[in-house]
């Protein structure tokens, strides 16, 4: 998916370098998609609870037609055991914004309450190998030279 958003943005910009990312999510043989909606992540929430899952995130970076370069890198997380009055809790104080997490939890806020052991790059946990993409960028002369970001 990171490359077919990368590629489909270049191929309107012709070019220009631009940058694709996913993620997604695997616990015991089940791959989870982000929550519909509160009870969806609830199930979710219930689902990882007690368990350690994969955060497997992907990046692309594409320019015109093709693939420049793309990563691969998996966190592992282990949440805590979490009882029903435990995850309703949560889901109060983390708000609509879990809906927009894979795993219905935002580790970068009192998402982080939720585990027991983190094993992986912070920033693949939230959805973007940034310290490879920037190698990738720095390699390439994209950044670090004037007018670069």
């Amino acid at each position: 998916m990171a490359r077919a958003k990368a590629e489909a943005v270049a191929r309107r910009h012709p070019g220009a370098l631009v940058i694709g990312a996913d993620q997604i999510l695997e616990s015991d043989g089940r791959w989870f998609e982000k929550p519909k909606d509160a009870a969806d992540a609830a199930a979710t929430l219930k689902a990882l609870a007690g368990r350690t899952h994969r955060l497997i995130s992907a990046v692309a970076v594409s320019r015109d037609d093709g693939t420049a370069w793309e990563h691969v890198e998996t966190a592992r997380l282990t949440m805590r055991r979490l009882s029903d009055a435990d995850i309703g809790r949560y889901l109060k104080d983390a708000g609509p914004a879990v809906l927009e997490s894979v795993g219905a939890y935002r580790l970068e806020g009192i998402g982080a309450r939720l585990f027991t052991a983190i094993d992986g790059d912070y920033f693949t946990i939230l959805g973007l190998p940034l310290l490879p993409l920037l190698g990738f960028l720095r390699a390439a002369s994209a950044i670090d030279r004037p007018g670069a970001f």
